[in-house]
């Protein structure tokens, strides 16, 4: 029972983890990278689509995408996208691509992209110690019920801790070089 207990938690603090990953790639540093558009989304014949499923978006160069929609119509639709999905991005189309350059941060706009990244992975974090409350509660209530001894309950606890101080150190990890990439100019 503790086993399953632990599986869970450590299941639900691998997705707190992704979860951290996907919004780190949100935040934009002043290199080209795919996943900076992977929030936004095109018209598509009435319905919004991720517009990695109506154009492939790839790296022209350190600091440009480029934008080729599947279909010639879209060319306006995606840029328009772009435009307002508030990324500070001002794409520009030549024929049936469209380029994206990546504006330079400034010092000011990097201090705050390290404050969202924080907060970031604060939240990450809280939600890892949620998921440790949870899993010692679901213990305590088997210890409560008779079904696990003290020590066994003691040593699902501990296991619960080790992998919660596991997780966090990777946070901390992955922190640390989002913090360190927004800071190369």
């Amino acid at each position: 029972m503790i086993d399953e207990i632990q599986k869970d938690a450590e299941s639900r603090m691998k997705k707190s983890l992704d979860a951290l990953h996907h919004n780190f790639n949100k935040i934009r540093t002043g290199r080209a990278h795919p996943s900076i558009l992977d929030a936004v989304t095109v018209d598509y014949y009435g319905g919004q689509v991720p517009i990695n499923q109506v154009a492939s978006v790839n790296i022209e160069d350190a600091r440009t995408l480029t934008v080729v929609p599947w279909e010639q119509q879209m060319v306006p639709k995606v840029e328009k996208a772009i435009m307002t999905a508030e990324l500070g991005l001002n794409p520009a189309s030549a024929g049936n691509v469209i380029r994206v350059p990546m504006p330079m941060l400034t010092e000011e706009t990097r201090k705050g992209y390290i404050k969202q990244a924080r907060q970031e992975a604060e939240n990450a974090r809280v939600a890892v110690r949620n998921v440790r409350r949870d899993a010692n509660g679901d213990i305590k209530a088997l210890l409560k019920d008779k079904d696990i001894t003290e020590d066994e309950a003691r040593q699902g606890e501990d296991a619960i801790q080790k992998l919660t101080d596991k997780v966090v150190a990777e946070i901390d990890k992955t922190l640390e070089s989002k913090e360190h990439d927004l800071m190369q100019v």
